[in-house]
Formats: C-alpha cells, sequence, structure tokens
C-alpha cells in the first residue's frame, strides 16, 4: 500500500465542502457564526444586526445587514457526534478516532443575484 496515497485518502476523508444557499434574510450567515461559535474559532457568534460578523467584513455589508459578496471560511471542526452508528456497534469499527475532526471549508453567499 502505498503511504502517500493512504495519507491523501484520510486527508479526504476528513473533508467537508459546506456551501450555504438560501433566500435574502434566511439565516445563512447566522449559521455561518454559530458554526463558527461551536467550533472555537470565535469566542461568540457575531450578528448581522450588529454588523460584526466574520464572513460580512465590507463596511456596505456591515450597514446593510446583508451579505453583498461570498465569502470563504476553512476550520477544523471536532468529531462531536462520533456515535454508534446502525451498522458500526462501537466507535472502532469506525475509521474515525473519538478525538477526530473534520476539516470544513464553508462558503457564505448572498440571497439576492445582484
Amino acid at each position: 500500500r502505498n503511504p502517500a496515497l493512504a495519507a491523501e485518502i484520510q486527508r479526504i476523508a476528513h473533508l467537508r465542502n459546506v456551501g450555504i444557499l438560501a433566500h435574502v434574510d434566511a439565516g445563512k450567515t447566522t449559521v455561518t457564526e454559530r458554526m463558527l461559535a461551536l467550533a472555537g474559532v470565535v469566542r461568540t457568534a457575531g450578528s448581522v444586526d450588529d454588523g460584526n460578523t466574520v464572513t460580512d467584513y465590507l463596511p456596505a455589508e456591515r450597514e446593510r445587514g446583508i451579505t453583498i459578496q461570498s465569502a470563504a471560511i476553512s476550520f477544523d471542526w471536532g468529531w462531536h457526534n462520533n456515535i454508534p452508528t446502525q451498522n458500526h456497534h462501537s466507535p472502532e469499527d469506525d475509521d474515525y478516532e473519538q478525538n477526530d475532526h473534520v476539516r470544513v471549508q464553508l462558503i457564505d453567499t448572498p440571497g439576492h443575484v445582484d
């Protein structure tokens, strides 16, 4: 077995690409902020209304309370739900360790076309 290939497969197995898409004012940036707070990237989630979110950083976005430009952010997400499943009766049956994490690559998108 090729060690470089095995390492790449392991890296990809722990990678999650997430795009948040929804209508304007549906809470996309709020969900992004909550995920960042739960992952420990920020101490507390920012608020669109307060203009202090991580992904809405343009002055116009903060003033208007909307996402104008898509923003990408990458962070580690702890494997919080590492519990036995129907097919896996114990964590030893899975490829994931109890303290494993995944790398989330998230895109927060605007809710409007212009």
